[in-house]
């Protein structure tokens, strides 16, 4: 049996120009990220990121190794509904992990 993920639609931002005060613009750019498992948070995840950050994580999504968007406090949306990624995506050495996967991150609901 081979694992396979579901696509995941990932809300990048994309800087689009500058205000007439120098800042950057930016638009919201949907992102398709194919074959990324959805697997719900354990326990413990879920019990240190509340007392870490206030924030109650429901799936970690395991993202394939060949992407290099960025998924740090970014909309993503599956299942139907709108989730945001908690913390920064923790990274293994791509070489020396035999699956398809080499980072994860934590999502919470996010209406």
């Amino acid at each position: 049996m081979k694992l396979k993920g579901i696509p995941v639609t990932l809300i990048g931002k994309i800087k689009t120009g500058y205000d007439p005060f120098g800042q950057p613009i930016f638009e919201n750019k949907s992102i398709t990220v194919q074959n990324v498992l959805v697997a719900p948070s354990s326990s413990e995840d879920i019990t240190n990121q509340l007392s870490l950050t206030g924030k109650k994580v429901v799936y970690t999504l395991a993202i394939p190794k060949n992407d290099s968007n960025n998924w740090t406090d970014r909309e993503v949306i599956f299942f139907g509904k709108r989730w945001r990624t908690v913390g920064i995506p923790t990274e293994g050495i791509a070489d020396m992990i035999p699956l398809d996967w080499n980072k994860k991150v934590m999502v919470e609901r996010y209406e």
